[in-house]
């Protein structure tokens, strides 16, 4: 058998969630082999292939990990090879494939759009409408993004250099991503400066929390303009992170209001808007603005539960997303008022979303704890540290109180597989629970009495 016609065999019999997978794969394999070139290099030597393939899993993952201040190691070339793979990991690789494909004018087959409606989790008539609404959006927001962040970076940098600013940190911001190259003004300062200033941390509030909607909620609201008349998914998903947002922003107000190392040397509006940041940014952006390290301990577990929620599905965000605590919520509620229905806005969630729901969280709050024991005897930290970092992987945060760098090198892989995971697994646990054989549940077997509680 001839190579093409294999490979042509093979693809026929990949999943749309393999497709993604191996595409996923594929750009982070590249862009490896990109940044390991010494051009990538700010030094113009090779930083050597683990790294950057560290920094290519972080950067398609959107997960916001570095084993090195991104400024200080990447040249120019290698921050763009970032930016693209920011990018693509942000809308997902198959967005960027169609993008192409109908520039190209070329015709869209059923298994290009089986894989692009299961990256986005919806059906699939309509998926090139979506797609292109998709891009032509994204586009629109990060450029006025982008303008936006540039006038709050020019009067300190000078014009280019905060459009470079600009640029990258309104498409790293809106892909939820957390990667800065602020740099310049000493390594992994980040926006630690720029805290107090409303033109710079608001734009990156906005564009965080409008990239963690997701872009089925994001088009329900564009199209039908009522909160009435969207679907109730769309409505969870706003609910719940308007919910959080405030939450989380008074919580943290609480912790930090008079901590020198955070809050304290603010004025009462500078410290409400940099309690909304950390509300926003800990949600899986993950971008170097307070001192995490000199977070108060009720702050850093607030934290820690923020990044494992996440934002939302078909978004630029990881973690569990919020609609998934929206069902365990009604679902704990209705059970206890003794009800075995669950109901909102008049329709009814089924048993069987609620136990994808529990698996979801129980499969990432396991790994993400198992994974903070396993880099805490591995590299020697503290447990607290090494679960932060394990649930900031494994959500696609970013943020960190250990020095990821320091890490020994099985946690530094370990990291790497939970920034895939948190990234691409969990939308291949999604599909099987689509897939699933109907005809073995169909044998009912007698049923068993235990005690729960």
């Amino acid at each position: 058998m001839k190579i093409k016609e294999f490979i042509d065999e093979k693809w026929r019999t990949l999943t749309s969630t393999q497709i993604i997978v191996l595409f996923f794969l594929m750009v982070i394999f590249v862009g490896a082999m990109l940044l390991n070139l010494p051009i990538a290099s700010r030094t113009h030597k090779s930083a050597g292939f683990f790294h950057a393939l560290f920094t290519a899993t972080s950067a398609t993952c959107v997960a916001g990990f570095s084993l090195a201040d991104v400024w200080t190691q990447w040249g120019p070339f290698g921050q763009a090879v970032i930016l693209v793979m920011i990018e693509i990991g942000g809308l997902g690789f198959m967005s960027t494939v169609i993008f192409f494909l109908l520039l190209a004018n070329r015709r869209i087959g059923m298994r290009q759009r089986m894989a692009m409606a299961q990256g986005l989790g919806i059906e699939v008539g309509g998926i090139v409408r979506m797609e292109k609404w998709i891009i032509i959006n994204s586009l629109i927001i990060q450029g006025i993004g982008i303008v936006l962040l540039t006038i709050g970076f020019t009067p300190h940098y000078g014009f280019l250099r905060g459009l470079q600013m600009g640029v990258f940190h309104a498409i790293s911001a809106f892909c939820n991503c957390g990667l800065d190259i602020m740099g310049f003004s000493g390594p992994g300062i980040g926006f630690t400066n720029h805290m107090t200033e409303p033109l710079i941390v608001l734009p990156m509030i906005f564009l965080i929390v409008y990239g963690g909607l997701g872009f089925i909620v994001l088009e329900q609201i564009y199209r039908l303009k009522s909160f009435q008349k969207i679907n109730v998914y769309a409505k969870l998903v706003m609910i719940t992170t308007g919910v959080l947002l405030v939450v989380g922003t008074f919580a943290f107000l609480f912790a930090e209001w008079d901590n020198p190392a955070t809050f304290g040397p603010m004025n009462f509006f500078q410290k409400i808007m940099a309690a909304f940041f950390q509300s926003a940014n800990t949600r899986t952006a993950g971008f170097a603005g307070i001192n995490q390290d000199g977070l108060t301990e009720i702050s850093k577990t607030i934290t820690c539960v923020l990044m494992l929620l996440g934002g939302s599905a078909s978004s630029t965000s990881g973690g569990i997303k919020t609609v998934t605590l929206a069902v365990l919520g009604l679902y704990t509620w209705a059970r206890l008022r003794g009800k075995r229905t669950i109901t909102i806005y008049n329709r009814a969630i089924s048993n069987t979303q609620v136990l994808d729901a529990m698996t979801i969280t129980g499969l990432m709050t396991g790994l993400a704890v198992a994974g903070g024991v396993f880099i805490s005897v591995d590299s020697g930290i503290n447990i607290g540290p090494s679960v932060f970092s394990s649930i900031s992987a494994i959500a696609t945060c970013g943020l960190s109180i250990a020095e990821t760098a320091s890490l020994h090198l099985p946690s530094q892989i370990l990291l790497i597989f939970f920034m895939f995971f948190g990234r691409v697994g969990v939308l291949s646990i999604s599909l099987s629970f689509m897939i699933s054989d109907p005809a073995e549940e169909r044998i009912q077997r007698a049923e068993t009495k235990l005690i729960i509680g």
